[in-house]
């Protein structure tokens, strides 16, 4: 429990610390959790400013693999984008584009409710500076379909979140996720 609350874990082969950074949806009701997201190992920015709430605009379309419908949307805010299609970085990159302050790119698989995806640079060389977090794809999932159901453009979220500073009887996590 200790390790999972400071933000890191041990994997089972015990090689490496693998990071985790937190945020919490506010609004729609009915998602009001903590989320539990990974950074991406090789590129993008970090977290410098702690967002109290900001809003968590569904990429359209959700790939985010060229031009936005909805890119006006996303200026100053965080791109929820899902996996596939494109490479994490040109996913980033588009969003960076359109003014994105971050990006979550959430897992394709939607029942992936238990393993975090590596994001790695890709070949061209291109950056980022935004930063970029991997989410499982029930997360996103649960997410847009929230939405989806209430008919909002967006979410507001608060990000990062320091959980180690929240009692654990306070800690929300989504009940689809085991932790």
């Amino acid at each position: 429990l200790w390790l999972w609350l400071c933000g890191c874990c041990w994997p089972a082969r015990g090689l490496r610390i693998h990071e985790y950074l937190y945020f919490q949806v506010l609004s729609p009701g009915d998602i009001r959790y903590i989320f539990t997201a990974t950074p991406a190992k090789d590129f993008g920015g970090v977290f410098n400013t702690r967002y109290e709430q900001i809003h968590l605009v569904p990429a359209d379309p959700p790939e985010a693999c060229g031009e936005l419908n909805n890119g006006v949307f996303i200026q100053d805010q965080i791109a929820l984008v899902e996996r596939g299609g494109c490479s994490f970085l040109s996913k980033t990159r588009v969003i960076q584009e359109h003014g994105g302050r971050a990006v979550i790119i959430a897992d394709n698989a939607y029942d992936n409710d238990s393993f975090y995806i590596e994001m790695i640079q890709d070949s061209s060389r291109r950056t980022a500076d935004i930063p970029a977090l991997f989410l499982l794809g029930r997360d996103g999932y649960m997410i847009r379909r929230s939405l989806e159901q209430h008919g909002l453009p967006w979410a507001v979220i608060s990000i990062p979140v320091n959980v180690t500073s929240i009692p654990t009887y306070e800690m929300m996590q989504p009940p689809w996720t085991f932790w």
